[in-house]
């Protein structure tokens, strides 16, 4: 994480978390999502403003992080700002040198390659799970044809709880919240 952030979570430790406000899509864009776009629906059927600046986009990366029940966060300064998934915590790109890049331009080493029940691709990196972006299925099928990576197959439903990743914190954190019947 920047040194600032890491200041910021000294100075001011007790800043509550935000939840619903980001969202990651399955092709590594981030989405901002205010109160409006959250009252329309869950992500990503209501995703909200694309984030197009480049500096911002390298920030929320570089501060990029899970929390020990596998939910994603950004670290905005003292801040955490849970992340909605569309997929999986990280979209990744394959090259056709057979290296992979995360979506926020970290490398990774591919230990797995898998397949859902609709086709879609995963690895399995020393990062966790991503999926594979769809613009590079035709470079990965390349590599499997050259037996770099071996395909496995798996079921979608199956993936959050196999490798640990909480798809939606907000819908998490309602559950928590919400009152046991009988109990005041």
């Amino acid at each position: 994480m920047d040194e600032l952030v890491l200041q910021a979570m000294a100075k001011w430790p007790h800043v509550p978390d935000c939840h619903g406000w980001l969202g990651l899509d399955a092709r590594g864009h981030w989405y901002l999502r205010d109160a409006a776009v959250q009252a329309q629906g869950r992500f990503p059927q209501s995703k909200g403003s694309r984030l197009e600046h480049a500096k911002l986009m390298a920030f929320i990366g570089r501060n990029y992080a899970c929390d020990q029940a596998g939910c994603w966060y950004f670290q905005n300064g003292p801040q955490r700002v849970f992340v909605e998934l569309e997929a999986t915590p990280w979209i990744f790109r394959v090259q056709m040198d057979a290296g992979v890049q995360t979506h926020t331009g970290l490398a990774a080493t591919v230990q797995a390659c898998l397949v859902d029940e609709s086709g879609k691709a995963y690895l399995v990196t020393e990062r966790g799970l991503g999926l594979v972006h769809s613009l590079d299925t035709i470079t990965l099928e390349q590599h499997l044809a050259q037996e770099r990576w071996h395909l496995h197959e798996v079921l979608s439903e199956e993936l959050p709880q196999r490798y640990g990743y909480v798809v939606s914190p907000l819908a998490q954190q309602l559950i928590a919240q919400a009152p046991v019947p009988g109990v005041r």
